[in-house]
This record gives C-alpha cells, sequence and structure tokens, in this order.
C-alpha cells in the first residue's frame, strides 16, 4: 500500500496468520463480489457464502450478470463484510455442476444462514454454485493499520 506508511513486512507489527483470515472468511455473513463485464466495466454485488476447503462458495442465478461475468471470465475478487477488519480475496470461480458438492454447499448455507434452502434450487440449469479459488489474498486490522496488513500467494491451480 505505497503512500499510507504501511511498514515492511519484517517490521510490522501485527503481521495475519492465515488461520485468522480464515476465521474472518467463515464468519462473515456477507461478502462482496467483483467481477467484470464483457466490455471491461467492473460490477460488484453482495453474496451470501461460505469459506470450506480452503475455497469461497457462493451461488447465483445463471441470467444475473455475475454469472454471465464469470462464464466469460472467471477472475474476480471476493470480500468479507467487514471494511475495518478485512479479507480480500483474487482468485478464479469455478462453476460447480457435481451432485455431490453441491449437497454440501447447500448444507453449509443452510446450517450458517438457517436459510432452508433445497438442492433443487440449486440445480445446475438454473442456479449457478461457484467455488472460488484464491490466488492472492490480503487482510489487515483497523486497529493496527500501518503494522497489520498482510499478503498471501497461492500457487496456480489448473
Amino acid at each position: 500500500m505505497p503512500g499510507y506508511g504501511i511498514l515492511p513486512a519484517d517490521e510490522g507489527s501485527g503481521l495475519l496468520a492465515w488461520a485468522e483470515a480464515e476465521r474472518r472468511l467463515t464468519g462473515s455473513h456477507d461478502y462482496w463480489c467483483a467481477t467484470v463485464c464483457p466490455d471491461g466495466r467492473p460490477h460488484v454485488m453482495p453474496v451470501w457464502g461460505v469459506w470450506d476447503g480452503g475455497r469461497l462458495w457462493f451461488s447465483s442465478g445463471l441470467r444475473s450478470r455475475k454469472a454471465r461475468n464469470l462464464a466469460a471470465d472467471p477472475r474476480c475478487t471476493l470480500t468479507t463484510d467487514d471494511a475495518r477488519d478485512p479479507v480480500v480475496l483474487e482468485g478464479r470461480a469455478e462453476r460447480v455442476t457435481d451432485p455431490g458438492p453441491i449437497a454440501a454447499f447447500v448444507a453449509a448455507v443452510n446450517a450458517k444462514y438457517d436459510a432452508g434452502m433445497t438442492t433443487d434450487f440449486q440445480d445446475p440449469a438454473v442456479n449457478g454454485t461457484f467455488a472460488v479459488t484464491p490466488v492472492r489474498a490480503f487482510a489487515l486490522s483497523g486497529a493496527d493499520f500501518p503494522g497489520s496488513p498482510t499478503r498471501w500467494r497461492f500457487p496456480a491451480t489448473s
């Protein structure tokens, strides 16, 4: 974060452990999902989601702008809902159509949100289930702004 007085990584007073980032990803009620329209315009929408298996899962109607954007370009950014203590993930969204992982996603959403969603609702012909694998992540703590910004890079997956 050039120009913000952020300390170098070896001087930071509060660099965050990945476990703290995962705690925030798990606990966030909402997430902001940013995608790119075919003409290059950004598109941002809130989504419900679950952090599971090292990926952030969410769903969207296939006719929605974000789903159509992800079909054209799977790169996206998702953030937790806490702007003071955020986690920002950059990654690639994979559209999941296998019934097993969809059922696990539905169960996780129902447990987190008391939603009553059914696997029929997540019919892959109508609603997309997406799993975002992080490529990069960033987090900070508002209480230690200059010392806490932490970045992670993840190995590329196929």
